[in-house]
């Protein structure tokens, strides 16, 4: 699609790619090293990918860790996709967020995403 950001990323911001998907810093991280992993064909979610994209996708999850880990040195990752608008995907393409963790980057990092809502049953000591 012409329009579609993640299908015209230039060149010269892909940190790792192969066959079927590419990785680049995201434009607006949640944590220093934030990096977004797209596949090159146009699909809107991951319902819609082809198995062997995600599969690419997945490799390059490997590899991009192994970038941050020399580059950043994170404490931890939280690793995700986002899927249709009310689950917060703004950009319909499909991509996943590798996103490093830090210790100390939040106050109680225990329930990882689920902090993102209230959880219809209390996780851990949330209830308390």
């Amino acid at each position: 699609m012409n329009n579609c950001i993640f299908c015209n990323v230039s060149q010269s911001d892909v940190i790792v790619g192969n066959k079927l998907a590419i990785a680049f810093y995201d434009k607006f991280p949640v944590n220093e090293g934030h990096v977004l992993i797209v596949p090159k064909r146009h699909v809107e979610t991951f319902f819609d990918a082809a198995i062997e994209e995600l599969h690419a996708i997945n490799l390059l999850i490997f590899e991009v860790k192994e970038i941050l880990e020399v580059k950043f040195n994170p404490d931890g990752y939280n690793i995700g996709v986002n899927v249709g608008y009310t689950a917060g995907q703004t950009i319909f393409h499909l991509h996943y967020h590798v996103i490093p963790r830090y210790s100390g980057d939040v106050f109680d990092p225990r329930g990882g995403i689920r902090k993102i809502k209230n959880s219809i049953v209390p996780y851990l000591a949330e209830g308390e």
